[in-house]
């Protein structure tokens, strides 16, 4: 038996722009004992949109904080337990528009989060095609993200890129130099829609930091559309590093 349910909800429409990043950078903000889990030998950061629905935490539908949007920029990483590796996601900025979630991710699981003014549209498209968007506000400018998607979804294919990109089901943090948090999402598998187009306009600097920029300003190394489906997400529990011998 895992852990008790800490929320449930419904992940819809995540849409993930993929950039290669320089390994060196993303090992700053790595949790103690985990690694980097590379795709063919590259470091992956994604830039993650989706819709929460029908959300409850603790059990507790909380008004107005039900169904609402997130952004996210998150990277991958392994940590193996005694007995099997686990693959996980490392988040390095998190965005929501309910400052309740802000309040409890950050409490609980340290996750860093901040709260913004935030929208979504999904806009049909000709040929059998549909535009998905995630906009927030920063500094009074709308930031987007999104992507245009055919229409006509199948199934993960094992071992390909997209099966690497959304098939993550722990997330880890870092608590101190030497204690990490785990945690546990379980869903389903989901399908997946060819992207045909994107748009990522942000300000990369203010958000993430200066470092980013040059990356995230590239030409995504892959593009990707999920549906999504409902999901868990566990207590998380701490996890404790003996220290490296001299």
């Amino acid at each position: 038996m895992g852990n008790p349910v800490f929320l449930k909800a419904k992940w819809l429409n995540l849409v993930m722009l993929n950039y290669e990043v320089d390994p060196n950078l993303l090992k700053r903000y790595l949790p103690p004992g985990t690694e980097l889990d590379l795709w063919q030998g590259k470091a992956l950061a994604s830039m993650v949109g989706f819709m929460f629905y029908d959300t409850s935490v603790l059990g507790i539908k909380w008004p107005w904080h039900i169904n609402f949007e997130e952004v996210n920029l998150r990277f991958y990483v392994k940590y193996f337990d005694g007995k099997a590796w686990k693959r996980g996601a490392v988040f390095i900025s998190e965005i929501v528009p309910k400052p309740i979630i802000t309040i409890l991710a950050n409490t609980l699981y340290k996750e860093p989060y901040r709260t913004l003014p935030m929208r979504h549209s999904v806009t049909p498209i000709a040929n059998d095609h549909s535009e998905f968007l995630y906009e927030w506000k920063l500094k009074g400018q709308w930031n987007k993200l999104g992507v245009t998607v055919n229409n006509n979804l199948v199934p993960i294919q094992p071992d390909s890129a997209e099966e690497f990109i959304f098939e993550h089901y722990w997330g880890y943090n870092a608590l101190s130099k030497l204690k990490t948090m785990e945690y546990q999402v379980e869903h389903i598998t989901w399908q997946v829609g060819a992207v045909k187009d994107y748009v990522f306009k942000a300000d990369i600097a203010e958000l993430y930091g200066q470092e980013f920029v040059p990356y995230l300003q590239a030409t995504p190394y892959s593009a990707f559309f999920a549906d999504g489906s409902a999901i868990n997400v566990r207590m998380g529990q701490k996890i404790l590093i003996a220290p490296k011998l001299p």
